[in-house]
């Protein structure tokens, strides 16, 4: 069978939707029908989007630190934890740290993530940051 032309005749037929909704069935459907409530998706169709996802962090954090590559390797983690977790937008209200990191000063940087609701609102995950970021040779 021809992919190409089946794919095509799919897409005709379900349409093509890049955000989750509603079939005729109720159902809640994402892509070309692919219900979300009884099939999901794999672990290898979601590790996909988790690489495409980091991908779009990095690309984004490098738009924000020149020197993006240059960081130390735990810090350039924090910072895509970080960005993954709040988005683009939330992630830039986070100015003070952003600065200290700049100035590759990490302490203070730390200090920033702590003196946050973020901090409050995401407990292990934030401490965890936290300790990379203030111990980036650890």
């Amino acid at each position: 069978m021809n992919h190409k032309k089946i794919a095509d005749q799919l897409i005709k037929h379900e349409g093509l939707r890049l955000k989750p909704y509603h079939c005729p069935a109720g159902k809640f459907t994402i892509g070309v029908g692919r219900n979300l409530e009884d099939k999901g998706i794999t672990e290898k169709e979601a590790l996909m989007l988790l690489k495409n996802d980091i991908q779009e962090c990095i690309q984004d954090l490098k738009t924000i630190f020149q020197a993006f590559d240059l960081l130390p390797e735990p810090v350039r983690r924090v910072l895509v934890d970080m960005r993954f977790n709040l988005g683009p937008n939330r992630f830039r209200h986070f100015k003070k740290m952003i600065t200290a990191v700049k100035n590759q000063n990490f302490i203070q940087a730390a200090a920033e993530m702590k003196d946050s609701r973020w901090y409050t609102q995401v407990g292990q995950r934030a401490r965890t940051l936290v300790k990379m970021m203030s111990e980036p040779d650890a």
